[in-house]
């Protein structure tokens, strides 16, 4: 019996999990998986799902949706919107929300299957579909190749996948090599003094040092990195004290840093090291700051060869004008990593999830980056059609180009 992927996608929205906590998540798509009669394994990789589709001889071809969600409380509004919440990591209940458009992807990989099932007898190969767990946390591809993705599964010949982007839906963006920025995260801790807010001569303020640093980080980008190259340097969180009249021992940011290129790279982390190490000798203090690299994940680049297939296909299947090409991106992803494990090229774009008219106006109006909600917003939601026709037929017309036909 054929899926319902409106409600498939609905009740996925409805029900988002944290970064290796994708339990109903992952028993879905692998009851799905089993109904299509495909070989299935579940928790590779801790919460991950492998189903392979053997079709005769073959290239192997690896097609990856990850699953998990964000911690962000969902603002949209919509009568499946997301009212889950959950303890992180941390220990800190959140809201939580597919913010990111992992729901889509799983959508999109069933319905892909469903339709390379009932097809067949048109094509020859082996389809191994990966529903990866912790991408946002950039693990869950790192753990599913620890646990033997590569040696247990068919072998990929080529890594596909796509990600919900916020351009018009029916639209897909295909990119020859970088296609996504690098990232490294780190935790810096300022170490002072504390005391009573009254009373500051008596402390080491670690407030106003991570204050300073925080301006000063941005000069990197603008004054040491060349015009023109990706480089992006982002405090995101800043944690100190308690109350208003206690100056904190400590201060503690996190900062997001992305990059393409490797002498960019160090730049950009020797600038930060340098910065925040000259603030605190500024303010007197006694104690080096302390500088945690969290999480490194390499840039996402697409092999060039296969990429040009897949660009072909889709124009041929869709017309030109819906093929574009947007250029590097600066956000991040864990996807190539099992192209790397397996030896494969990878191919990575991505899929529309606007409404055409609303994305023409906001175009027409030079507001789409104050109208049109980004990945990570509360208030990110795509429109349910064409958004899950177009983005199956354009994963199983990948597919096809590999698989071959009878």
């Amino acid at each position: 019996m054929p899926f319902d992927l409106e409600d498939l996608y609905r009740d996925l929205h409805s029900h988002p999990e944290l970064s290796f906590a994708e339990t109903r998540t992952a028993g879905l798509a692998a009851a799905r998986l089993r109904e299509l009669g495909l070989d299935v394994t579940e928790g590779v990789g801790r919460t991950g799902v492998v189903g392979v589709l053997a079709n005769g001889a073959g290239p192997v071809v690896h097609l990856r949706a990850d699953m998990d969600a964000l911690p962000v409380t969902e603002a949209t509004g919509l009568d499946y919107a997301s009212t889950q919440r959950a303890v992180g990591p941390d220990g800190v209940e959140v809201g939580v929300m597919h913010a990111c458009g992992h729901d889509m992807h799983v959508t999109w990989l069933l319905g892909a299957l469903e339709r390379l099932v009932a097809t067949r007898d048109r094509w020859s190969g082996t389809v191994v579909a990966v529903f990866q767990p912790a991408e946002e946390t950039i693990g869950g591809a790192r753990e599913m190749v620890a646990d033997g993705l590569v040696d247990r599964f068919p072998h990929a010949d080529v890594v596909l996948g796509q990600h919900l982007a916020p351009l018009p839906a029916g639209v897909a963006s295909v990119t020859s090599g970088p296609a996504m920025a690098g990232a490294d995260t780190l935790t810096i801790t300022m170490h002072g003094r504390g005391g009573h807010g009254s009373r500051p001569q008596s402390t080491i303020d670690p407030v106003l040092a991570a204050a300073s640093a925080v301006v000063r980080l941005q000069s990197i980008v603008s004054r040491e990195v060349a015009p023109g190259a990706l480089a992006v340097v982002t405090v995101g969180s800043l944690h100190a004290g308690t109350k208003s009249n206690i100056i904190p021992a400590e201060a503690t940011m996190g900062v997001s840093v992305r990059s393409v290129d490797a002498d960019v790279r160090a730049t950009l982390l020797d600038g930060i090291r340098r910065i925040v190490a000259a603030e605190a000798t500024a303010s007197g203090m006694t104690e080096p700051p302390t500088v945690v690299v969290d999480e490194t994940v390499a840039a996402t680049v697409n092999d060039p060869e296969a990429t040009a297939r897949v660009r072909a296909a889709l124009e041929t299947r869709f017309g030109a004008e819906r093929v574009i090409d947007i250029g590097t991106l600066t956000g991040s992803e864990d996807v190539h990593e099992l192209a790397t494990a397996a030896g494969a090229p990878l191919v990575y774009w991505f899929v529309g999830g606007v409404d055409p008219e609303t994305f023409s106006r906001a175009a027409a109006a030079g507001r789409v980056e104050q109208e049109i909600p980004t990945n990570h917003s509360p208030f990110f939601a795509p429109v349910l059609h064409p958004t899950i026709e177009h983005g199956v037929e354009t994963l199983v017309t990948a597919a096809m180009e590999w698989v071959g036909r009878r």
